[in-house]
């Protein structure tokens, strides 16, 4: 690929943490090693995001003259369900406000912004990015590649009220990406559901390039320092708690009304079967009392510390910079992987951002997933004990094998090297390989019309 202007879309960017922000930076210092110059068009950000706080330390990191334009705020406030304007706006199908405002946004600042591009590529979340990507494309007439952190109307943990509301979601999906020159989705199964289930996408390449990890943060022996004795399950990242719970009182309505989520138990994805387990486990072995400690690194709601309130073994850390994670990573005796349920016979179509951190760990790994990407990738790996989502019993015994088996020198070294397809360089890198396609399609469309790519 010979040396590219590409502008970029990303709402997580750093400043701002998380993993959206990871992919997003990796990207861009893979793209300037190469020689590209990417541009990027993101937001400020506030210092109050439940889901992605902020990360100063993740600046270090940006390439040295990076070329960046911020959305100006104030940005809309993210109501996260709550309050009659949240239940209105998803009653009537109707983007909210935080993403209207940044699509709108993004698209006045990146007209803005001087000179041409090659390409342009948006990461889209939120989904809206597709407008402002797809108009800045046509704009500067180049192709554009939409980069799906999650698959959109069908992602099975996506709350669509009704089946009105699905098939909303669905043509809004396909409206979004109709004009794509390529689609990028994050996980094989995604990529198949969007070719089954949107037919439309068959038009254009659709890629599986997964998250992924940075082989550089995990180098080298883990600094454990620790000589405390204790036995430290690790969790970190968002708990869904509440959201399961509201989940749970919402299905039945759901299930009445057609709507997709009605199936899906989220939660799974909290840590409140891991308390159970841990519970049981001291109960019927009591020496263990003072030994086993939950470490929970995130941001806590109110109904998390509800669900593990008086329970002396769980310790918060709250949210910590991505740095301080690896190092709480690497401190673990056991690494927590929760993820929703699904009814038999159906798959998952996300794995979470910190199972590939986790396995870059080598640290040993309780996966509690469903049928999947997640489960396919993780089964028999070093290391790492599989159980299903709910299953209480199962997690028990793992614990109790684990911390008896292995206790504190339960490594899983060369873990890391199996999945090194997983390392972003190396998914840079493929992705730069659909840049290539979408960029010599365009050249032979531009020299032979007939050849243009439909838009689906």
């Amino acid at each position: 690929m010979s040396r590219r202007r590409i502008l970029l879309f990303a709402y997580h960017f750093p400043p701002m943490g998380g993993a959206g922000a990871q992919r997003a930076l990796k990207l861009v210092r893979r793209l300037a090693e190469l020689g590209h110059e990417p541009v990027v068009v993101t937001r400020e950000g506030s210092r109050d995001e439940r889901y992605n706080p902020r990360d100063e330390g993740l600046a270090d990191e940006l390439p040295a003259g990076l070329e960046i334009h911020r959305v100006p705020g104030p940005e809309p406030g993210i109501a996260h369900g709550k309050g009659w304007s949240s239940r209105i706006e998803r009653l009537v199908g109707r983007v909210d406000a935080r993403a209207r405002w940044w699509a709108e946004g993004a698209e006045r600042t990146a007209a803005q912004i001087d000179g041409g591009f090659d390409l342009v590529h948006a990461f889209l979340e939120p989904y809206e990015t597709a407008t402002a990507a797809s108009r800045a494309a046509a704009r500067l007439g180049v192709p554009w590649v939409a980069d799906l952190q999650d698959p959109w109307a069908l992602d099975e943990v996506r709350v669509q009220i009704t089946g009105l509301h699905l098939l909303q979601d669905r043509a809004r999906m396909r409206r979004g990406l109709g004009s794509a020159a390529a689609i990028v989705m994050n996980t094989a199964e995604a990529a198949d559901a969007l070719t089954r289930e949107l037919p439309g996408a068959r038009t254009r390449p659709v890629a599986a390039i997964p998250n992924g990890f940075d082989a550089s943060e995990w180098e080298g022996e883990a600094p454990r320092g620790r000589d405390d004795g204790a036995f430290r399950i690790v969790h970190t990242g968002t708990l869904h708690t509440a959201i399961g719970l509201a989940h749970r009182r919402s299905a039945r309505a759901h299930r009445l009304l057609g709507g997709r989520i009605a199936e899906v138990d989220m939660l799974t994805r909290s840590h409140i079967f891991l308390l159970d387990a841990i519970d049981g486990l001291i109960a019927r072995r009591p020496e263990l009392a003072g030994r086993v400690e939950l470490h929970l690194a995130g941001l806590m709601s109110d109904a998390d510390r509800e669900a593990h309130a008086g329970r002396a073994y769980v310790h918060e850390h709250g949210f910590l910079s991505h740095a301080d994670t690896v190092q709480l990573i690497r401190s673990a005796d056991l690494l927590f992987l929760p993820m929703h349920d699904l009814p038999a016979g159906t798959r998952a179509r996300i794995v979470p951002c910190k199972a590939y951190e986790y396995v870059a760990s080598e640290r040993p790994l309780l996966a509690a997933v469903p049928d999947g990407d997640a489960r396919d990738m993780l089964d028999g790996a070093p290391g790492v004990r599989l159980c299903r989502p709910a299953d209480v019993g199962a997690m028990r015994a793992a614990i109790e094998a684990e911390l008896d088996a292995r206790g504190l020198a339960g490594d899983a070294p060369g873990r890391r090297a199996l999945f090194a397809r997983y390392e972003r360089d190396a998914l840079a890198d493929e992705l730069l390989e659909v840049f290539d396609g979408v960029l010599a399609r365009s050249d032979a469309s531009e020299r032979h019309p007939t050849l243009a790519v439909g838009t689906g």
